[in-house]
C-alpha cells in the first residue's frame, strides 16, 4: 500500500496539483503542460513493456522504483528547464510501471497464499492515499503562496524517507510452487483473443480517465481563482479513490471483477461528463468524487481478472495491459494540447473520453472476455 502511494500518488499524479503552480510560477500553458504529462505517461508505457520480461525478483524491482521516484520528484525542484523536466517526468513513469506491476504480482500473490484475498482493496487504497497525501500538500503550499519547486522538493523528500521506511519490508514472495494455483484454470496464451480484449478495454480506461485525472485542479482554477478553493479538486479526486478500493474488495464477494469492471466504466463515463451538465466548482468536484471513486476500483478489478485469468502467465497479462493503459494515457493529453487551443475548453475532449469508456463495455461484456 505505501509503495503504490509513493509510485502513484507521487511519481505519477503529484504532477496534476503542482501543474497550476508551475503555471503561476514558470508561465507554463496548458499545451506545454499537456507535453509534461505525455512525457511521464511514455515513460510509463516504456516502463510497462520492459516489466512483460525483466527477469527480476519483484522485491528488488519495487526498491528500485521506488528510489528512482523519489530522486527524480527532487530533481523537478532543483532543476529549473522543460527539457529537464521532461526527462525527469519520463523517468519517474518508467519507474511507477515498474512498483505497480511488481507490486500488483507480488502482493497479490501472497495475499492468495495466505487466503487473505480480500486485502486487495487496502493495498490498491495506496494509490488514493498517496494522491490525497499530495494533493494536501499542495493545498497547503498553495494556501502559504509557496512555489511550485518547494512543492517539488518536498514530495521528494517524503517518498525518499518512505522508500527508507519500507525497504526491509519488501522481501521476496513465498514460492507457491507445489501448491494448488487459486485461479481459474483458464488458457495461458497471453495472446489470444480473449487477452486482447482485456488489454483493449484497459487501454481505453487509460485514455478515458486520463483527460479529467490530470487537467482537474486547471479546469478548477479557470472557474475560481481562490486555491484555498480549487485545491480541494485533487484531494478529493484521492479520497474517493483511497476509499473506494476497500468498498470494492467487499462487493467482490457478491458480484464478480468483470461487473464491478463494467459499473467503474460507466460510473467514471458519468463523472467526465458532469462538467458540462453541472457548471462551476460543484461539477468539478463531483467529477472529482467520480472519476476518482473509480479509476482505482477498475485498476484493481483489472488487475485481479489478470490474475485469475491468466494464472502463472499474470505478470505478463498485468504487464500488457498496463502498457496499453500508459498508450492511452499518451493519446489522452495530445488530444488536449490539439483541441483545447482549438475549440478554446475541454468540453470535445471530455466527450471523447466518455464515449471511449461507454463503448468498451460492449467489449467487457462478451462472454469470453473473462473466465468466471
Amino acid at each position: 500500500m505505501t509503495a503504490l502511494a509513493v509510485a502513484m500518488g507521487i511519481g505519477r499524479f503529484a504532477f496534476t496539483p503542482i501543474l497550476p503552480m508551475m503555471q503561476e510560477d514558470f508561465g507554463l500553458s496548458v499545451s506545454e503542460g499537456g507535453w509534461l504529462a505525455t512525457a511521464n505517461y511514455i515513460g510509463y508505457l516504456a516502463g510497462a513493456v520492459s516489466a512483460i520480461g525483466m527477469r527480476i525478483r519483484p522485491a528488488v524491482a519495487i526498491r528500485v522504483g521506488l528510489l528512482v521516484i523519489g530522486v527524480s520528484t527532487l530533481a523537478m525542484g532543483l532543476g529549473h528547464g522543460f527539457a529537464l523536466w521532461v526527462v525527469l517526468r519520463a523517468t519517474a513513469g518508467i519507474a511507477s510501471a515498474w512498483v505497480l506491476v511488481f507490486v500488483s504480482a507480488w502482493a497479490l500473490e501472497r495475499l492468495a497464499l495466505l487466503g487473505r484475498a480480500g486485502l486487495s482493496g487496502a493495498v490498491y487504497s495506496g494509490v488514493g492515499a498517496g494522491m490525497l497525501a499530495a494533493g494536501g500538500a499542495c493545498l497547503v503550499a498553495m494556501s502559504l503562496h509557496a512555489r511550485s519547486t518547494d512543492a517539488w522538493l518536498s514530495l521528494g523528500v517524503i517518498s525518499i524517507a518512505v522508500t527508507a521506511a519500507v525497504w526491509p519490508l519488501v522481501k521476496a514472495s513465498p514460492s507457491s510452487e507445489g501448491q494448488p494455483s487459486p485461479v481459474t484454470t483458464a488458457p495461458s496464451d497471453v495472446r489470444s483473443a480473449t487477452f486482447r480484449r482485456l488489454v483493449l478495454c484497459y487501454g481505453v480506461f487509460g485514455f478515458g480517465y486520463i483527460i479529467p485525472a490530470t487537467f482537474l485542479p486547471t479546469m478548477a482554477k479557470q472557474i475560481v481563482e481562490d486555491p484555498r478553493l480549487f485545491g480541494w479538486a485533487w484531494p478529493v479526486f484521492g479520497a474517493a479513490a483511497a476509499v473506494s478500493t476497500v468498498f470494492a474488495s467487499r462487493l467482490n464477494q457478491a458480484v464478480s471483477h468483470r461487473a464491478i469492471w463494467l459499473g467503474g466504466h460507466l460510473i467514471m463515463a458519468i463523472g467526465i461528463l458532469i462538467p458540462l451538465v453541472v457548471p462551476g466548482l460543484p461539477g468539478i468536484m463531483a467529477a472529482a468524487l467520480l472519476v476518482g471513486g473509480t479509476f482505482m476500483v477498475i485498476t484493481m478489478a483489472g488487475m485481479e481478472e489478470a490474475r485469475r485469468a491468466a494464472g502463472a502467465h499474470a505478470r505478463a497479462l498485468m504487464a500488457a495491459m498496463t502498457s496499453a493503459f500508459a498508450l492511452g494515457q499518451i493519446l489522452g493529453p495530445v488530444i488536449v494540447s490539439l483541441l483545447v487551443p482549438s475549440t478554446g475548453g475541454f468540453a470535445p475532449a471530455l466527450v471523447l473520453a466518455a464515449s471511449t469508456l461507454v463503448l468498451s463495455v460492449f467489449l467487457l461484456q462478451r462472454r469470453e472476455a473473462v473466465y468466471e
